[in-house]
């Protein structure tokens, strides 16, 4: 598996490629998009074009994206569901699955709880992909993602065959509840 992490942003924009191949997880690549300051559309254009070049570049199954959550600056808020919906847009238009993580689910489960800062969801992220180089905020922010999409995965998987098992253990009662009649 194969998933694209991106933190959005219309100033910055982290991302990261992460291949998934059982349990090992890889970095393939990743950075920090660097949008400026000018117009709001002229950035949010860039996001796309950078989107869609990373995806075509990559061959991502899944983008994982950050959910919103609310800031204390509604500026910032609104700034940041402009990003989010332009990567929304182009994961849809690349044909992409789109999940998506609150911030407290991703730092729960990449660095083991939901109130992680900053500094801890970096060396996180470095030991978890065993990375020789510090990525910058943004970059862990967007490779945190992309590793929370890949434990999910497992996670719900597991859950899943625990309860078909029960299921099945309920029918199989069931069943020899009847026969006894």
């Amino acid at each position: 598996m194969l998933v694209l992490g991106i933190d959005p942003g219309t100033i910055k924009m982290g991302w990261g490629v992460i291949s998934a191949s059982g349990s090992r997880m890889t970095r393939v690549d990743s950075g920090t998009l660097l949008l400026g300051r000018g117009e709001t559309a002229g950035r949010l254009v860039t996001v796309w074009r950078e989107l869609q070049e990373l995806m075509q570049i990559h061959q991502p199954d899944v983008l994982s994206l950050e959910r919103n959550f609310v800031s204390r600056n509604p500026q910032s808020a609104f700034r940041i569901g402009e990003a989010r919906g332009v990567v929304m847009a182009a994961s849809a238009y690349g044909g992409v699955e789109l999940a998506e993580y609150s911030p407290a689910a991703v730092k729960k489960a990449v660095a083991g709880h939901g109130r992680a800062d900053k500094q801890a969801m970096i060396v996180a992220v470095s030991r978890m992909l065993s990375l020789v180089d510090t990525p910058a905020e943004d970059e862990a922010d967007a490779l945190a993602l992309a590793a929370c999409h890949i434990l999910r995965q497992g996670y719900d998987r597991k859950v899943a065959g625990a309860l078909d098992a029960a299921r099945g253990a309920r029918r199989a009662r069931g069943r020899a509840g009847v026969a006894r009649r």
